[in-house]
């Protein structure tokens, strides 16, 4: 073979295929977009001179047929996301507050995510804040009430184009866009069962509701009674016609009445007022003896856990939800091209066999 064979074999074997196969890949994607490959190659290679709504096609074009390389972003401006959150002390709020600053954090730069922590009044003119706004909201979460002006003015804001998620507590009758948060139904059937497994003599369950304001709290209690209905018939219910609003004493007033009636088994808390509990209970010595189950993890439930005196935690993961917030909303915005699971955030289950020994709010270990 000579030399000129070999440099013709050269030529033919390291050049042409890859010429071919980048020409071809551009012609398709010309044809599919319905443009020249000048067009292609000057959005591909981002040398500009491309209308948004070119950019968009070519971008979709060689999404579709699967380009392999990374492509150019088609998003421009800023995508505005507003978030609203009830200004509370409660745990679970603190925790679910510094989830969404920790998503912030990783977020592109050009989502900006505006924070409101609403106080009681706030929250009263809630749907006059969701009707006006300082920027081009693209998309709103919100943890809220569900009551007829608030679905109002939610709904006029889906209609406006925006994406609107729920998240924590879920609202009825508007198209939003996705409920970020656990199946409380299930957080409250998860409750009976435990309640109906762990108690085993005949006796009354006393169910708190902490707000009958939000669908979260409704649906547990009525997830818990359904479950205890269905499989344990040597318990009964009995659900507290006040809701404690998760306060200390009304839920110490409500566990010693109870007490004082006798045949009590267990108690199910849909949400705080923990310390009025436990008083209740070492007060009238049925701490330990009477099966308890609650939400959220926190450092006081866990010393709860580890005293005995408090059986069950259901924790509803603030950090998932917030994520499944967002991936919902930036998918709606094009920011994530891939679909989020539609599927609720799972919660999680605690008890004396599995709880850590490090803070849940940032602290230390147990008595630092």
């Amino acid at each position: 073979m000579t030399d000129d064979d070999r440099e013709g074999d050269s030529v033919s074997i390291d050049t042409r295929p890859r010429w071919r196969k980048r020409t071809a890949r551009f012609v398709e994607i010309a044809e599919l977009a319905g443009v020249s490959t000048a067009t292609v190659d000057r959005v591909l290679n981002e040398r500009g001179s491309v209308s948004a709504k070119t950019r968009e096609r070519v971008v979709a074009a060689a999404r579709k047929l699967a380009l392999p390389r990374l492509l150019p972003d088609t998003q421009h401006g800023l995508i505005h996301i507003d978030v609203l959150l009830p200004d509370s002390d409660a745990p679970f709020f603190r925790r679910l507050s510094g989830a969404v600053q920790r998503s912030m954090q990783m977020l592109d730069r050009r989502v900006v995510v505006h924070r409101t922590l609403m106080s009681a009044a706030d929250e009263a003119r809630l749907p006059d804040t969701l009707a006006r706004s300082g920027h081009r909201r693209a998309a709103l979460i919100v943890t809220t009430h569900d009551t007829p002006r608030v679905r109002d003015a939610l709904a006029a804001a889906i209609a406006r184009g925006e994406a609107v998620v729920t998240m924590v507590t879920d609202i009825g009758g508007i198209d939003r866009l996705h409920y970020a948060g656990i199946d409380n139904l299930r957080a409250g059937r998860t409750a009976g069962y435990f309640i109906g497994r762990l108690a085993r003599r005949p006796g009354r369950v006393l169910l708190l509701p902490a707000r009958l304001d939000y669908r979260a709290h409704l649906d547990r209690i009525e997830g818990c009674r359904a479950q205890l209905s269905e499989g344990f018939a040597h318990l009964t219910c009995e659900i507290d016609a006040n809701q404690t609003l998760d306060d200390d004493d009304r839920s110490f007033r409500a566990v010693s009445a109870a007490l004082k009636r006798g045949s009590l088994a267990g108690i199910y808390n849909t949400g705080y007022g923990s310390a009025g509990i436990d008083a209740a209970l070492r007060k009238y010595d049925a701490a330990g003896k009477v099966i308890w189950v609650g939400h959220e993890m926190l450092d006081q439930h866990r010393a709860y856990i580890d005293a005995g005196v408090m059986d069950i935690v259901i924790d509803q993961d603030p950090d998932g939800q917030v994520i499944s917030a967002l991936q919902h909303v930036l998918h709606a915005c094009g920011v994530v091209d891939e679909a989020p699971r539609a599927a609720p955030v799972e919660f999680r289950v605690f008890c004396s066999a599995n709880v850590r020994g490090t803070g849940y709010l940032g602290a230390g270990p147990l008595g630092e």
